[in-house]
């Protein structure tokens, strides 16, 4: 089991949330106190994911609090989880992304996604008169790396800080679709079973069997990102718990408020209905002390032979979090 743990990375997706009485200004000083500390603890990298027009999430100006964190850590790879590809024009996203590279050389990763982050009325305010159609996201991601190749030095639209950096890409999904889009384009592949995980061993099946190597990648690289909520005892990582639970029914429900506090039971909150559409959401959530955790996570990676876990912690308190993520840093050092 030591091997297990001490031979896949660890990495955190942060989607930099806003808790109840608590303002965004709050989020992002959390955040930065988070990747600092996980640095410390050896994880391998640290990725914010972009939403819009979520009151439990302040993670919209996603490549500025990019910057922000790169700029209060030293060696944690900082990266995207991701940008929204759909909302942003290429080049933009090559330009920013160039500029971070040379701001912080060799540390950044850059992770895409083909959904909105938001709901329909918010992604037209986004995208304005943009007509999506099957084959935008491949041609978008293939204009991405046209900029930053060298071979572009000649062209008439050039991404400038950009062109010719080592910038990796990383494709996301919740989907099988991603996952065979990866395999083709020979990119490594993020999955998003911490709030979709039906697909999650057909596409990593995919990906894994259609892979085709690439410049950047001769084998496929596959992260399984899902939810840890780590304590000192089973009883407390429950409790803790529970604000996860809150925040994906009003998900369920369609309400955005921001994370609320952990509750001795959700009985009285959920119905029936609504508690196992929250569990199917969470089925690839590891919730407990660190014996349980490292029980739990050890047979999903032995399961799956994922490359890496990419860990995001829904818990209220900021402490609390920290201490979840500094439980799990524990597993890859233990004996």
């Amino acid at each position: 089991m030591k091997d297990i743990f001490q031979n896949t990375h660890f990495s955190v997706l942060d989607l930099v949330p806003v808790t109840q009485g608590n303002t965004p200004t709050d989020s992002f000083r959390n955040s930065l106190d988070l990747a600092q500390h996980v640095e410390n603890w050896g994880y391998k990298r640290f990725w914010i994911s972009e939403h819009h027009n979520m009151e439990s999430i302040a993670s919209s100006a996603t490549v500025i609090l990019l910057q922000h964190i790169a700029q209060g850590t030293k060696t944690i790879r900082v990266g995207s989880g991701g940008i929204m590809l759909p909302n942003h024009a290429p080049l933009v996203i090559a330009e920013q992304f160039g500029t971070m590279e040379l701001l912080f050389p060799g540390r950044m990763d850059l992770g895409l996604g083909r959904a909105p982050g938001t709901d329909q009325r918010t992604a037209m305010a986004l995208r304005r008169n943009a007509q999506e159609s099957v084959n935008d996201f491949p041609n978008n991601i293939q204009e991405l790396q046209r900029y930053f190749s060298k071979d572009n030095r000649h062209s008439d639209v050039r991404a400038i800080p950009g062109e010719g950096l080592d910038i990796p890409l990383y494709l996301l999904g919740s989907s099988t679709y991603s996952a065979q889009l990866a395999a083709h384009k020979g990119l490594p592949y993020a999955f998003a079973s911490h709030f979709a995980p039906a697909y999650l061993h057909q596409a990593l099946k995919l990906y894994k069997d259609g892979f085709e190597s690439s410049d950047q990648l001769d084998k496929p690289y596959a992260i399984a990102c899902v939810n840890v909520i780590a304590a000192a005892t089973d009883e407390e990582a429950e409790r803790l718990a529970t604000s996860q639970k809150q925040m994906f029914l009003g998900l369920i429900r369609g309400t955005r408020r921001p994370m609320q506090a952990p509750v001795e039971n959700m009985e009285h909150i959920w119905n029936e209905a609504e508690k196992a559409a929250v569990q199917q959401m969470i089925h690839y959530s590891f919730i407990g002390s660190k014996a349980t955790i490292k029980e739990k996570l050890a047979a999903f990676i032995e399961d799956t032979a994922i490359d890496e876990i990419m860990v995001v912690s829904h818990i209220f308190d900021h402490k609390a979090r920290l201490r979840s993520y500094e439980i799990l840093g524990e597993l890859t050092k233990s004996e």
